[in-house]
């Protein structure tokens, strides 16, 4: 009875549509940046001659990376309530490693075979370890450059099961949420690279801080969520800035950006999350937004080579906007192949047969008591969201 009624729990989780969307306009927002501002060997010349000023706006769509994390800091602390530490890898098993597998198989055939012009030497070894998604723990190059932001996310999962493995209350959360951005840079400053690679101190108080939303959202408001809130912002705004946005971007453009700027959009970042998911709003949106974000990671995993080989293709004979629509499209019309054809059918198979994995492993690796202790039955407003989902029709996302 305890593993039906957790499983019952897990199946009811609420579904942010606005959230949804906002994942995928943040994807639009990084494929903006890279087809229009980052340099690359797809245009003639720098994006920024091509593109001036709109290059000068879509610079900052480097910025949607960071709301990827906010949104996932969110969204896994929900996924994880409510779930053993088996049922949690499970699930982030299934939903990362499918849509990515494809990936790493389209963007190798893409460079080794249909075109030279990237002059990548990719090998074999390169491939199997990249297949792995831990190519940055051994030094290997990643296939496509977008696939470093997937390590990040690994290693908060990471994170966040050990939290699990050692009961997930929400004492333990805040804690985290506290020491987590500190230690990290700590890390950062007296040069530990060991902890500096692990705890990821440019992004740790963006994950942080989705991770406080969720709190504000199923346990309601106390000054201390708030605080710890309003603390990691302000870390966010000062490591995203300048360890992240004001080094990448005027090393592969063009652009001067500008860190007040910067640091505005990453306020606004949490702002926009904090209103689709803890004010009505949460309640709004239309059943197609859950469509659209089940195409926001395969868009993201594909978009860079297959978008740049579109461009360097046509732009001769269509024009730099037709490039960047036609890049689009196909990096859209693969999302869709993607989604629909590998990540329909393999997701719910790995998932169901890396749990019943963990249920075969003795009975004090898997269906927890204590796995439901984040969240208590008396959180109404957790409650009364849940109500308002099928099981079948939610798709996890992070």
């Amino acid at each position: 009875m305890m593993v039906r009624a957790a499983q019952t729990s897990v199946s009811r989780r609420p579904r942010f549509l606005l959230l949804d969307l906002l994942r995928l306009l943040a994807a639009i927002a990084v494929l903006w940046y890279h087809y229009t501002a980052r340099n690359s060997s797809a245009w003639d010349a720098a994006a920024a001659d091509e593109f001036g000023l709109a290059s000068r706006f879509t610079a900052y769509g480097f910025l949607g990376v960071q709301l990827f994390f906010v949104i996932s800091g969110f969204v896994i602390l929900l996924s994880a309530e409510g779930r053993s530490l088996g049922q949690f890898v499970s699930a982030r098993v299934s939903r990362l490693y499918p849509a990515y597998w494809a990936g790493v198989l389209l963007t190798t055939f893409l460079i080794v075979v249909v075109t030279p012009q990237f002059d990548r030497q990719i090998t074999f070894a390169d491939v199997l370890t990249n297949l792995t998604m831990l190519q940055t723990a051994f030094g290997v190059r990643h296939i496509d450059g977008v696939y470093w932001t997937l390590w990040i996310e690994l290693l908060f999962y990471v994170l966040i099961a050990l939290l699990i493995s050692v009961r997930l209350t929400e004492a333990k959360v805040l804690a985290f949420t506290f020491l987590w951005p500190v230690i990290g840079a700590i890390a950062s400053t007296s040069e530990s690279t060991f902890l500096t690679a692990l705890l990821s101190p440019a992004y740790a108080s963006l994950f942080a801080g989705g991770m406080v939303l969720y709190l504000i959202h199923s346990r309601g408001h106390s000054l201390l969520r708030w605080l710890l809130l309003i603390m990691n912002v302000c870390l966010a705004v000062q490591q995203s800035v300048t360890q992240s946005f004001m080094v990448a971007v005027p090393r592969d453009t063009e652009v001067d950006p500008s860190a007040s700027i910067g640091s505005v959009l990453v306020v606004l970042i949490f702002v926009i999350v904090a209103l689709v998911t803890i004010t009505p709003l949460k309640h709004a949106g239309w059943s197609w937004m859950t469509y659209a974000g089940s195409l926001t990671y395969p868009l993201y995993l594909v978009h860079e080579y297959w978008g740049w080989w579109v461009i360097s293709t046509v732009d001769p004979i269509v024009g730099k906007w037709g490039a960047v629509a036609a890049a689009f499209a196909v990096s859209f019309g693969l999302a869709i192949i993607i989604e629909r054809w590998v990540e329909r059918p393999l997701r719910p198979r790995i998932r169901r047969a890396l749990q019943r994995s963990f249920d075969a492993l003795p009975s004090t690796t898997h269906h927890r008591d204590d796995s439901r202790d984040l969240i208590d039955s008396r959180s109404a407003s957790v409650s009364g969201a849940r109500a308002t989902e099928p099981a079948e029709t939610r798709r996890d996302v992070g």
